[in-house]
């Protein structure tokens, strides 16, 4: 009996390795201060800047983008969904009153296919560019036989950083406060099963479709700007 290799397997190492040196320079290219070790490492490091808080605290968030992924497929488009993923996590950190710090994602596939990893990780990338936060490391997994072909799914984890008595819980909430609305990019990451099910019945128009692959809006520049000059309650 010949000896049996990973490449007989469905797991091309040679293949990840490249990935790797690919995405490097788009994870350096988000660097801040506190990053001390990124990707390459068995795991990351990061410096919290505890000076600027007096009594800091770590939040941190976990999401996907759902099946707005298919949407990307159908496209062939997947420059943008990455953007999609860092927004579902800071956008969850940023209504605690949260900073985001890091980031780190993990891209599952049933065959790695190169161009369309680090298209979707320089999205990643720009993401994190948009909020502020370090892409500091990730994990890509090449699973034949859990995935049909080339499909992926994406996951993100972010953790953001806040002082204890600014958190943003909801308790402070009064009458007589003001509610301000921020405009929407569209339906973000949320709702895509009951959107491509509409999308069976119908024939969209190629403009409908790269609509509903806007990018989901990163509100975090905007919160922190506000929340350098006015209390926010909820």
């Amino acid at each position: 009996m010949s000896s049996l290799t990973y490449q007989d397997a469905g797991v091309d190492i040679n293949k990840g390795n490249d990935l790797i040196e690919k995405i490097k320079p788009i994870a350096k290219s988000t660097a801040r201060d506190g990053v001390l070790a990124g990707l390459g490492g068995f795991g990351a490091m990061f410096e919290l800047p505890i000076n600027k808080y007096k009594n800091p605290v770590l939040i941190s968030g976990t999401d996907g983008v759902g099946t707005k992924l298919k949407v990307a497929e159908m496209l062939n488009k997947h420059d943008t969904i990455g953007i999609d993923l860092v927004a579902m996590c800071v956008n969850d950190l940023i209504v605690q009153g949260a900073e985001p710090l890091f980031f780190l994602d993990y891209y599952a596939t049933g065959k790695l296919n190169t161009d369309i990893a680090v298209s979707v990780i320089s999205g990643i990338g720009e993401g994190c560019k948009q909020s502020g936060c370090a892409l500091i490391g990730g994990e890509t997994a090449e699973m034949p036989g859990m995935y049909a072909g080339e499909d992926y799914d994406l996951a993100g984890f972010c953790v953001g950083i806040a002082d204890k008595e600014d958190v943003i819980d909801g308790s402070k909430v009064k009458q007589g406060d003001h509610i301000i609305a921020l405009g929407s990019s569209g339906p973000h990451s949320n709702g895509y099963s009951l959107i491509r099910k509409v999308l069976e019945k119908s024939k969209p128009t190629e403009t409908q479709l790269q609509q509903l692959i806007e990018p989901t809006k990163i509100y975090v520049k905007s919160v922190l700007s506000l929340l350098e000059k006015h209390s926010i309650h909820a």
